[in-house]
C-alpha cells in the first residue's frame, strides 16, 4: 500500500461512499473521496431528506381540518412555496457540510471533482487536473431518474430532482409512474393544493408490495381527490400557446397541466467514468456487476449502493459500506444481507412493510395463514376523518414463523422499523401472541390478532 497515494479512494460522496471513507479513515487508512456535485448524494440532497420534509409540509392541511373535531378553531391557512424551498435548502446545506466534515474529521481528504478511472489503481481528478493512485477503489456514484427519450416532448418534463426546486407551485401536475417516488410525490403535491393526476402503465400502483396495501392506498388516494389512471401511458407532451402542457394519454384522453413529472425508474451513474476502459463489467442497465462481497470484475475495485442496482435504499448502501470495510480492511469477509429489509412509503397514509407479501409467500410455502385487521384509528374518531388503517401478518402455517408484516396508516414507517427486528430474528406468531399489548395504540393490533382471517393451502384460499 505504501507505493500508492492512498489506501482507499472512494468515488461518490453519498451515504454509502461517505460511510466507507469515514470509517476507513478512522482505522488509520489513507483515504480520499471525490464528489462532483454535492456531498450527501441522492438521499440528502435530492431524495429521502427533502422528500420527507415536503411530506411533512403537505400534511398540515389535514392536521388543520382534523383539529376542529378536537375543539380547535384554526384560522384560514395559506401556504408559501418559496418559503418551504428556502428552508429546505438551509437544512440540506447544513447536512451537506456535516457529511464532508465527518470524512475530514476522521482524517480523510475530500475533493469536489469528477473522478475518472485511468487504470485499476489510478484516478484522474478533473477539477484538479491531476491523477492520484490508490490501492483500493470504491465506486459509490449512485443513480439518477431514468429519462424517457422516446416520449415526444420529453424535454418539457421534469423529474424528482427538479420537483424540489420549482420556481412556483403548479396549479396542476401529471406524474407518470407507479413506484414509491411517483406515489409519494402525488401525495405531496396534492397535499399542497395541486390538482394531481397519477398515470401508470401497470394494473395497480406499487408493484412488489402486498396487494392489500396497494389497493387500500389506491382507494384512499382517490377519496382524497388524486386521480389515478392505471393501464395508461403518455403518448406525447406539447406546450400550448398559454404556456401550459397538453398530454395525450394512450386511452385518448388529453390532460392540460402546468408540469409533467416522470418517475419511471432510476438508472446507475456509470457513464464516462472509465469503467469499461479498465475492464469493470457492467450489466444490461449499466449497473456495475459485483460478487457477494461487492467486488467488481477487477480485484481491487469495489462498488456499493444504487450503482450496483441491487437494493436501492440508503440504509442498504450504508450496510454495504460497512461490509466492505469488514472485508477489505478488517480481514473479515462479510457479504451484505439483503434479506428481510424494512421499507416505508411516505404516502398519505403511509406504508410500512417488512418481509414477504402474501403473493410471494404463497409461491414459496404450501400452507399460509393471513391475519388481517382493518379499522379506523383512534386519532380519526373525533376528527371524523373517514380513513381506515390496515394491518396484516403473513405466517407460515407449518412453522408459525412470521414471514411478512404490512401496515397502511399513521406512523406505519416507524412500526416497520421495529417489526424488522422480530422478523429478522425469525420469531413466530406465538412469540407475537405472547407479547403484551400497549394500549391504546394502533400497533397493539399486531399482537392481538389471535385467529387467522383466512388460510392459503397449495395456492388455494380456504
Amino acid at each position: 500500500m505504501a507505493g500508492y497515494d492512498y489506501d482507499l479512494f472512494v468515488i461518490g460522496g453519498g451515504s454509502g461512499g461517505v460511510r466507507a471513507a469515514r470509517v476507513a479513515a478512522s482505522l488509520g487508512k489513507r483515504v480520499a473521496i471525490a464528489e462532483e456535485i454535492r456531498y450527501g448524494g441522492t438521499c440528502v440532497i435530492r431524495g429521502c431528506v427533502p422528500k420527507k420534509l415536503y411530506v411533512y409540509a403537505s400534511q398540515f392541511p389535514e392536521h388543520f381540518a382534523d383539529a376542529a373535531g378536537y375543539g380547535w378553531t384554526v384560522p384560514e391557512a395559506s401556504f408559501d412555496w418559496p418559503t418551504l424551498v428556502a428552508n429546505k435548502d438551509k437544512e440540506i446545506a447544513r447536512l451537506e457540510a456535516i457529511y464532508k466534515k465527518n470524512v475530514e474529521g476522521a482524517g480523510g481528504q475530500a475533493f469536489h471533482s469528477r473522478a475518472v478511472l485511468v487504470d485499476p489503481h489510478s484516478v484522474y481528478l478533473v477539477a484538479e487536473d491531476r491523477t492520484v493512485s490508490a490501492d483500493q477503489i470504491l465506486i459509490a456514484t449512485g443513480g439518477r431518474p431514468a429519462p424517457h427519450p422516446a416520449l415526444s416532448g420529453h424535454e418539457h418534463c421534469i423529474f424528482s430532482n427538479e420537483a424540489f426546486d420549482l420556481k412556483e407551485l403548479p396549479k396542476a401536475i401529471m406524474i407518470e409512474g407507479g413506484g414509491y417516488i411517483a406515489v409519494e410525490f402525488a401525495n405531496i403535491f396534492h397535499g399542497l393544493g395541486v390538482d394531481t393526476t397519477l398515470v401508470y402503465r401497470g394494473q395497480e400502483i406499487l408493484s412488489r408490495f402486498d396487494m392489500d396495501l396497494r389497493r387500500s392506498l389506491h382507494e384512499t388516494m382517490e377519496k382524497k381527490g388524486i386521480r389515478i389512471l392505471c393501464h395508461s401511458i403518455s403518448e406525447w407532451v406539447r406546450k400550448n400557446p398559454a404556456g401550459r402542457l397538453d398530454v395525450l394519454l394512450s386511452g385518448g384522453q388529453t390532460l392540460t397541466v402546468d408540469q409533467v413529472m416522470l418517475a419511471i425508474g432510476r438508472i446507475p451513474n456509470t457513464e464516462n467514468m472509465g469503467l469499461e476502459g479498465v475492464g469493470v463489467e457492467l450489466g444490461k442497465t449499466g449497473a456495475i456487476v459485483v460478487d457477494q462481497y461487492s467486488r467488481t470484475s477487477i480485484d481491487n475495485i469495489w462498488a456499493i449502493g444504487d450503482v450496483t442496482h441491487r437494493v436501492q435504499l440508503t440504509p442498504v448502501a450504508i450496510h454495504e459500506a460497512m461490509c466492505f470495510i469488514e472485508t477489505v480492511f478488517k480481514g473479515n469477509p462479510t457479504s451484505p444481507d439483503h434479506d428481510t429489509i424494512p421499507t416505508a412509503v411516505f404516502s398519505q397514509p403511509e406504508i410500512g412493510t417488512v418481509g414477504l407479501s402474501e403473493d410471494e409467500a404463497v409461491k414459496r410455502f404450501a400452507d399460509i395463514e393471513i391475519y388481517r385487521a382493518s379499522f379506523r384509528p383512534m386519532r380519526h374518531t373525533l376528527s371524523g376523518r373517514d380513513e381506515k388503517m390496515l394491518m396484516k401478518l403473513v405466517v407460515d402455517g407449518t412453522t408459525r414463523k412470521v414471514l411478512g408484516a404490512h401496515i397502511l396508516g399513521p406512523d406505519a414507517g416507524e412500526m416497520a422499523q421495529l417489526l424488522g427486528i422480530p422478523l429478522k430474528a425469525g420469531l413466530t406468531k406465538d412469540d407475537f401472541d405472547r407479547t403484551m399489548a400497549v394500549h391504546p395504540t394502533a400497533a397493539e393490533e399486531l399482537v392481538t390478532m389471535y385467529k387467522p382471517t383466512y388460510r392459503v393451502k397449495n395456492g388455494e384460499r380456504v
